[in-house]
């Protein structure tokens, strides 16, 4: 039977909060603007602009506030960010975002690691930040990090990110991301729990987010499509990693997931020579080469145009 692959995919970009958290330089507030608006003119429509957490944790996302009250809003636009607790959401909304992402580990032991706190226990938590979501109209998703695997437990049983799924539920929260936090899902692992999923949550808007560790992300993207997963993450350049996984490195190129899916036939809404541009730029700004197959070699219809250019200089 001849496999049916959809018309359109959503890309988040995330360079901007998951790319830039483990940047050894921290960009200036205009620098993040003019990445923001560079990824927005090249059609993002779904954009990650920081996280509010502590500035002593995570320097490098210290001036999100600021971010948020500089940048220029385009219609059609979703821009969200990332926070911890209630205080996050506080500071968000007292910004001008309309939009958070909290997030929990499906590792028991990562979560304990990193918060001192059980998923269970994080989640529970999460109860205040819903009380003030809903009193000040705020949109929410939520995000299950360690989903494919843990830096101190390993594989990650299905029913711990079940759990996490079920809490998140309970709290009212229907759009979820299952991050592969430290970039150990392989593609059969990613089908396989993508299609539980969303069999079995099919109330739930189901997002992806894959690192590029172990070079398998464009595949579990793949994977994750033939699951039923219509939304994916990527950060320009290739950029990121989580300051509190050990391991953890860049995530998915965004301009190689759109590069990829265009080859495929399938549309983002995504200009990728644009996005090649944003990437280009994101590389110069940190001060190092992009993690990026396409900046690197080129796009296939560039090696097909300079086969016709020769031929025709004959």
């Amino acid at each position: 039977m001849k496999k049916v692959w959809p018309s359109k995919v959503t890309i988040c970009e995330v360079g901007l909060r998951d790319g830039l958290q483990n940047e050894k330089k921290i960009l200036s507030v205009e620098e993040k603007l003019q990445l923001l608006d560079m990824a927005v003119d090249s059609g993002v429509r779904i954009i990650e602009i920081g996280s509010f957490v502590h500035p002593k944790a995570v320097p490098q996302m210290a001036d999100t506030d600021q971010v948020v009250q500089k940048m220029q809003k385009v219609d059609g636009v979703e821009y969200r960010a990332l926070v911890a607790n209630l205080k996050g959401v506080e500071r968000a909304h007292a910004a001008g975002l309309s939009k958070v992402k909290l997030t929990v580990s499906a590792s028991e032991a990562h979560c304990i690691n990193n918060f001192n706190k059980t998923p269970v226990e994080m989640i529970e938590g999460f109860a205040s930040c819903m009380e003030f979501i809903s009193k000040n109209n705020m949109e929410v998703s939520g995000a299950i990090s360690t989903s494919f695997g843990c830096p101190f437990q390993g594989k990650v049983p299905v029913e711990q990110v079940e759990n996490a799924v079920r809490g998140f539920l309970k709290l009212g929260i229907t759009e979820l991301s299952l991050s592969d936090t430290t970039g150990m899902a392989n593609p059969r692992q990613v089908y396989e729990l993508g299609s539980y999923m969303v069999k079995a949550f099919p109330q739930v808007q189901w997002v992806l987010h894959f690192h590029n560790t172990r070079d398998m992300a464009l595949a579990n993207i793949a994977a994750g499509i033939e699951a039923g997963v219509r939304t994916f993450d990527g950060a320009f350049a290739g950029l990121g990693g989580c300051p509190f996984a050990p391991g953890a490195s860049g995530n998915v190129a965004t301009e190689d997931v759109v590069h990829m899916l265009h080859e495929m036939g399938i549309d983002t809404g995504i200009n990728l020579l644009k996005a090649m541009d944003t990437a280009r730029m994101a590389a110069k700004l940190v001060g190092h080469e992009a993690a990026s197959a396409v900046l690197k070699a080129g796009r296939c219809e560039d090696i097909t145009k300079e086969k016709v250019q020769h031929q025709s200089n004959k």
